[in-house]
């Protein structure tokens, strides 16, 4: 504690200290994504939507557009569904009431509960697995069941009780600034002497995990229409409410809908998600006719919608007004 009062890294969603919407905020956002690309996503969303109620006033599509670049966009559905839980019922005073809103489970829950409510659950993410894997020396690989219920209650076992929220934040700082994959700081770690892992020299080989699986190349050919007089217009489509991914969300029209378009290559993105590499060709040319339901959009427009990110990639790229992502 007295290393994380003193080194402790300056975040948006730290002050005012203990404010239950930033740090539900900051705690969904930080799911799978890290810190630096966080904080001007963080800015952006409490800029547009400062509060609870004004969240749950929001249109989705809204909420969407704030979002946009960030990905997991289940987040941003289900924190705008809390928003509206919580907006009918009052903001949860308890672990067993923040587990009840949309899209919060028993990690983001016990962070929230011990930051923003000051009660003693520990919160065991990436970070806090790593730190205790090696503190135990724990060779469990750390996707089995058993070995994340140990860690879990050595996590509260260590917990301050006076200070639960500042201690699991001085456990997640451990992990992500020292106590790092591959090549740990343990000469800088405070708390190297209680190592079991340092002790052993087993601190390079801990955690242990299974292997990622394979990376799938998938090959993608959109179409860029030019409208006729301008460059700066843009034609897209929405996706579907059906949709698994990016259900609402604008994109380019996939070129085989259009199978005499005369088109040319132009471009080519590589875009990952999880274990999907898209490998996308962007061809280009005059708009043909018939074209599908969408929209043109010109550039003012493209920043008031949820456009993907491979589209926004394509069109910043080819100098169609897009701000970056």
């Amino acid at each position: 504690m007295a290393w994380y009062d003193r080194v402790k890294r300056d975040l948006p969603w730290r002050t005012p200290a203990g404010d239950f919407y930033r740090v539900w905020v900051s705690e969904t956002m930080l799911q799978q994504t890290r810190v630096e690309a966080v904080i001007p996503y963080f800015e952006r969303f409490l800029a547009c939507f400062p509060d609870v109620e004004c969240l749950a006033r929001a249109a989705e599509a809204d909420v969407l557009t704030a979002w946009n670049g960030l990905g997991y966009y289940s987040r941003a559905r289900n924190l705008h569904r809390a928003a509206k839980q919580i907006a009918s019922t009052g903001v949860p005073d308890n672990f067993d009431r923040l587990l009840e809103l949309a899209g919060i489970g028993p990690y983001t829950a016990a962070a929230m509960a011990s930051i923003a409510l000051g009660q003693p659950h520990a919160a065991v993410d990436g970070n806090v697995i790593r730190v205790i894997s090696r503190l135990t020396n724990d060779p469990g690989e750390i996707s089995a069941p058993a070995t994340r219920a140990r860690f879990a209650e050595e996590a509260q076992r260590l917990l301050d009780r006076h200070r639960p929220g500042d201690f699991n934040q001085a456990m997640m700082e451990l992990g992500a600034t020292v106590c790092v994959p591959g090549s740990p700081g343990c000469n800088e770690c405070p708390v190297n002497r209680f190592c079991q892992a340092r002790e052993k020299g087993t601190e390079r080989e801990l955690p242990v995990k299974l292997k990622k699986a394979k990376t799938r190349d998938i090959e993608l050919d959109l179409a860029l229409f030019t409208k006729r007089g301008t460059k700066s217009h843009v034609f897209l489509v929405q996706r579907g409410p059906e949709e698994r991914r990016l259900a609402g969300f604008w994109e380019l029209p996939a070129k085989n809908l259009f199978p005499t378009w005369t088109g040319q290559p132009v471009r080519q993105i590589v875009h990952q998600i999880v274990n999907d590499r898209f490998r996308i060709t962007i061809w280009q040319g005059p708009a043909p006719r018939g074209l599908p339901s969408g929209k043109w959009f010109g550039p003012a427009e493209l920043d008031l919608v949820p456009v993907t990110t491979v589209a926004r990639k394509a069109l910043r790229q080819e100098n169609q007004g897009i701000p970056p992502v």
